[in-house]
């Protein structure tokens, strides 16, 4: 079998694609590259007005679906959503996510419930839930796809005294490639995107400090741009990565490197 052009290769036109925390953030970065090269994308955050407000913006091939992924009852009522438009998901972007920074001795318990909650259980539940619809999509020789957002926090030591983040993302990165492993045989793979920094409602207290003295410590010397984010989930997404799962993708202009 000769390989396939470049073209072919990367082609996610007319796939379904669900971003959880879809509507800002490295979320929205993906959500619109997915939409910009063809696919039809289902745009889920808990702030509807921000979710409709990217919808209308986007147009066609675009859905609005807010719903709040860290509770089983809101996993649930976004895949009610979901089945209303779609019998299939090809793509589901495990994005949505939450952090707490505090001193180790003030961190306090409900930083611990919150994170990991968004951050480990809903990815872990979410999925789950959409397995019907995954399995729909999915062939041997076009996989459907989990993309789990995890972070090269989950990888180093993070700059920041984040102890359920960085340990959620950790996490995030092993559930990757546990459940990778239980759904290969279902011919749906399962893989993860470890940012650095990007541009966020997260980084932003960072950036607005100390943008520049930022940008210095990232060994490519700049943080994340929406391409980097969109096509790290295009790649694990096209014919090119059908043969890839339980991978941890580190994006983060080499930062993984320094420790």
């Amino acid at each position: 079998m000769g390989a396939s052009g470049p073209a072919e290769l990367f082609d996610v036109a007319g796939r379904h694609v669900l971003v959880t925390g879809g509507s800002r953030g490295i979320g929205e970065m993906i959500t619109r590259g997915f939409h910009a090269a063809g696919a039809t994308v289902y745009v889920s955050a808990r702030t509807a007005s921000a979710c409709e407000a990217l919808v209308e913006e986007l147009g066609e091939r675009a859905v609005a679906l807010p719903a709040d992924v860290s509770s089983v009852e809101g996993v649930a009522a976004l895949v009610e959503g979901l089945s209303a438009h779609t019998d299939r998901l090809d793509v589901l972007v495990n994005n949505a996510g939450a952090t707490w920074g505090a001193d180790i001795e003030d961190y306090p318990d409900e930083a611990w419930d919150k994170v990991l909650a968004l951050n480990l259980k809903a990815p872990f539940n979410l999925t789950v839930a959409c397995l019907d619809l995954l399995r729909a999509a999915a062939t041997a020789d076009h996989p459907s796809r989990v993309i789990n957002i995890g972070s090269v926090d989950g990888m180093r030591t993070p700059i920041w005294e984040s102890y359920a983040y960085s340990a959620s993302k950790a996490g995030v990165h092993q559930l990757t490639r546990v459940v990778g492993a239980r759904l290969a045989r279902e011919h749906i793979t399962v893989n993860a995107i470890a940012p650095g920094i990007f541009p966020s409602k997260m980084t932003a207290f960072a950036l607005e400090t100390d943008e520049e003295g930022i940008e210095e410590s990232v060994p490519l010397g700049r943080v994340g741009r929406p391409d980097d984010a969109a096509g790290a989930a295009i790649f694990l997404s096209s014919r090119a990565a059908s043969w890839v799962t339980g991978a941890v993708l580190p994006v983060d202009g080499g930062m993984v490197t320094l420790q």
